[in-house]
């Protein structure tokens, strides 16, 4: 080959031997250079060609000197580039001369277009057309529109394919769609408060009557069944909607709402529409249609603060789905087209479209045969909903309540704390509405009344306070003012002294166990004409002789104001509360026994105090709830049951297994018999005109020594309940206060007028 003058690139006589010609940068650099390759004949690459610059080389020559940019000579090049630059990728053409195959292929292809080409020339539209006049110049061929809309149409499909492919349904739901709460309902059945951020309650399909079944698919999809999950109708006029300036409501099947309400969000764009139909598509054919339909159920919005139809049947009408009737179910359905819309109670408007709704949907239930007539026209009036959520949470003594109940559901149920926490759980409970308001309203008229009287030491007053029935049902509780104001439930407090009100069970461990005076005697029977001292100061007897304690002093017992009764009988000295009596009969009796006897009454083995003359006067300190337990079991004939706050629990409208507490025997049933006489006449004794004679009430104070706590305890018609006041300052420490007189006196003190409150009418 040989070279062009004036820098003209030489002739290319193969594809394999080539040189191109490399130009100098504008701006010289020092110790630039720009080297070239000059490729060998056998197209292999040539690593020691010769590096020039600025100029042509013919093939085969051999510079002996690079040229420096700039256009100077500098030494004669002997050294190889550190940094050879690798060969050029080979052109299109060369890669498929080494590949004949796809030669071949697309030489096919070419042979085909070009067998082709005639026909695209009569398809391709030709502007103006010829051999036309006027407007058909301008308007294609039939075979034009038709091939347009051929390939519109396969492209479409295309489209469709390819992104139902892509579309995965996805692996998590929107964190509110899987949310529930438990409620916690009173022992009527009513609902009493709820725990969770979402008023949300799954329910089995076969748990939702038919009819508000038929009244959702009626108003919202009524060819649910058999639809593939989405409405091509439906989607267009939403997607024309969108794009424009139109309503975006409407056009959904249920199965696409579903889909929006637990994957997606609300947004009104092409894109989320798009999305929406291949999940429903990919739905329907995985999931059921009673699947798809119980899951929509479940998580759809219907105002109020709830999800799903259960909730919203509690919200508005206060019972459960499967209560409702096909009139109530149309009007809930109404909520789907929007809750804010169509809540009755919210404005005149709104109740306005609720009727007109209503009416059609139940219209709509008689056309597609889910309605007869006749029952269609028993649907006249428009059912009313509650003016409010009855689903509420007071943060009063409520929370006391559900503390208590889902404490013992989780421990009764075995239930996991997780799964608790997970929601779904209905949790019917044994408080007495009714009970626990005159309950509350007598603590919070004593509060007032000590905090009026007493203003400085009524501060630091505690009332507990709790009402449990003979058969272990807890009917009612005072926990404190307020719960969020005070977490600490003075109803379950094991905090005080029972004092003298936990003679009863001395008394009935004497009379269950009989006594012994002489280490080698036998035991002698007890009952309640047994005669004991009853002076104050009597020193405490073993059969060794007297009791003494750690600091050498003989141990006696103190009456309330030093009073001495002389000879008393039993009975007579618990009528009276009279203490010295019941801790020389403790002594007798065993004190380990006396322990075994309240602990299978019911008092905490953790409340019991130390094995000590004292505690037959009371230094145990059971809590309010325990006390009323201990004496329902005398009420019980000697039976005693587990106090317990929940009777029933469901999830998701399903059964829980739950540990119920079983009947025991404590005490023989004479002996609970004769504990509650004398506790009868205690009561007639203290308080003669309080009830009438045919009243079945019994009752007793309890005073401490140190003045740090006041009780009463007392059983009406087979319900026990206990009050107990007290002073602790909590910001200091737990140790109980003297009460300072905000107890009242001995004759009428505090804790028992609301005792008295609690138990209203005595009949």
């Amino acid at each position: 080959m040989t070279p062009t003058g004036g820098g003209e690139e030489p002739r290319e006589p193969d594809a394999t031997m080539q040189l191109k010609q490399l130009k100098v940068p504008d701006s010289p650099t020092a110790d630039e250079t720009m080297q070239l390759r000059v490729p060998s004949p056998d197209g292999a690459d040539a690593g020691g060609e010769p590096e020039i610059s600025g100029t042509t080389v013919p093939s085969g020559a051999e510079p002996s000197h690079r040229i420096r940019s700039g256009g100077t000579t500098g030494r004669p090049g002997r050294r190889r580039s550190r940094n050879p630059r690798k060969a050029p990728a080979p052109s299109l053409r060369s890669r498929l001369a080494a590949a004949p195959h796809l030669a071949s292929l697309l030489g096919a292809l070419a042979a085909l277009a070009a067998r082709l080409a005639p026909y695209a020339r009569r398809v391709r539209p030709q502007y103006p057309r010829p051999g036309r006049t006027g407007l058909r110049r301008w308007l294609p061929s039939w075979r034009q529109w038709l091939g347009a809309s051929l390939a519109g149409v396969g492209l479409g499909g295309l489209f469709l394919t390819v992104a139902y492919a892509a579309t995965d349904i996805p692996d998590n739901l929107n964190s509110y769609a899987t949310q529930q709460d438990n409620v916690y309902f009173w022992a009527d059945g009513t609902p009493m408060a709820r725990t969770g951020w979402v008023q949300r309650q799954a329910m089995s399909l076969k748990n939702i009557p038919a009819d508000v079944r038929w009244a959702v698919l009626a108003a919202e999809n009524e060819s649910f069944y058999s639809d593939p999950g989405i409405s091509f109708k439906g989607i267009s006029r939403a997607l024309l909607r969108t794009l424009g300036q139109g309503d975006t409501q409407g056009g959904s099947t249920i199965t696409q709402q579903y889909v929006k309400n637990v994957y997606l969000n609300q947004d009104q764009t092409v894109r989320r529409k798009l999305t929406e139909a291949m999940i429903a598509l990919k739905l329907d054919n995985r999931m059921s249609k009673d699947e798809i339909l119980e899951s929509y159920l479940n998580t759809s919005w219907f105002g109020r603060g709830t999800y799903g139809i259960q909730r919203a049947a509690q919200a508005y009408y206060g019972k459960d789905v499967d209560d409702l009737n096909a009139s109530e179910a149309a009007f809930l359905a109404s909520l789907l087209k929007g809750a804010g819309l169509y809540d009755p109670t919210l404005s005149s408007a709104n109740r306005a479209r609720a009727e007109e709704r209503w009416s059609w949907t139940l219209d709509r239930m008689v056309e597609i045969g889910k309605l007869s007539k006749a029952e269609r026209a028993t649907y006249r009036k428009f059912p009313e909903p509650l003016e409010s959520n009855p689903l509420y949470d007071t943060g009063e003594q409520s929370d006391y309540l559900v503390e208590l109940a889902s404490q013992y559901a989780k421990k009764a149920g075995k239930i996991s704390e997780k799964d608790f926490d997970l929601g779904g759980y209905q949790i019917y409970t044994t408080f007495d509405k009714e009970r626990e308001k005159q309950l509350t309203d007598a603590v919070t008229e004593a509060r007032e009344k000590t905090s009026k009287d007493h203003p400085k030491t009524a501060k630091a007053a505690h009332y507990g306070a709790a009402s449990v029935a003979a058969d272990g049902r807890i009917l009612a509780v005072y926990g404190g003012p307020d719960h969020r104001k005070q977490g600490y439930n003075e109803s379950n407090a094991s905090t005080v002294p029972a004092g003298s009100a936990f003679m009863p069970f001395v008394y009935a461990a004497g009379l269950e166990h009989g006594v012994r005076r002489t280490r080698d005697g036998e035991t002698a029977p007890v009952t309640g004409d047994s005669l004991y001292n009853g002076d104050d100061d009597v020193p405490v007897t073993t059969p060794e002789g007297p009791y003494w304690d750690r600091g050498g002093r003989k141990v006696a017992a103190s009456n309330d104001g030093d009073e001495s009764y002389g000879q008393i009988s039993l009975h007579r000295a618990l009528e009276l509360s009279v203490n010295t009596p019941f801790m020389q009969l403790g002594m007798d009796t065993g004190l380990d026994k006396v322990r075994a006897t309240a602990e299978a009454s019911g008092l905490l083995p953790s409340s019991i105090g130390a094995q000590v003359p004292a505690l037959s006067t009371g230094s145990s300190t059971p809590s309010a709830i325990r006390m009323a337990s201990g004496y329902s079991t005398f009420a019980a004939a000697g039976k005693h049951t587990e106090p317990y706050s929940v009777r029933r629990i469901t999830h998701n409208g399903s059964g829980v297994p739950l540990d119920l507490p079983d009947p025991s025997r404590a005490v023989r049933a004479d002996v609970a018999e004769e504990v509650t006489s004398a506790l009868t006449d205690a009561f007639r004794t203290a308080h003669p005109d309080d009830a009438p004679a045919t009243a079945q009430v019994a009752g007793k104070v309890g005073t401490t020594q140190d003045d740090n706590a006041a009780w009463y305890v007392g059983t009406h018609e087979s319900v026990s309940t206990a009050v107990v006041v007290y002073r602790i300052d909590l910001a200091k420490s737990l140790e109980p206060l003297p009460l300072e007189g905000i107890a009242g006196a001995a004759g009428d003190s505090v804790p028992y007028r609301i005792w008295f409150g609690a138990t209203r009418p005595l009949g």
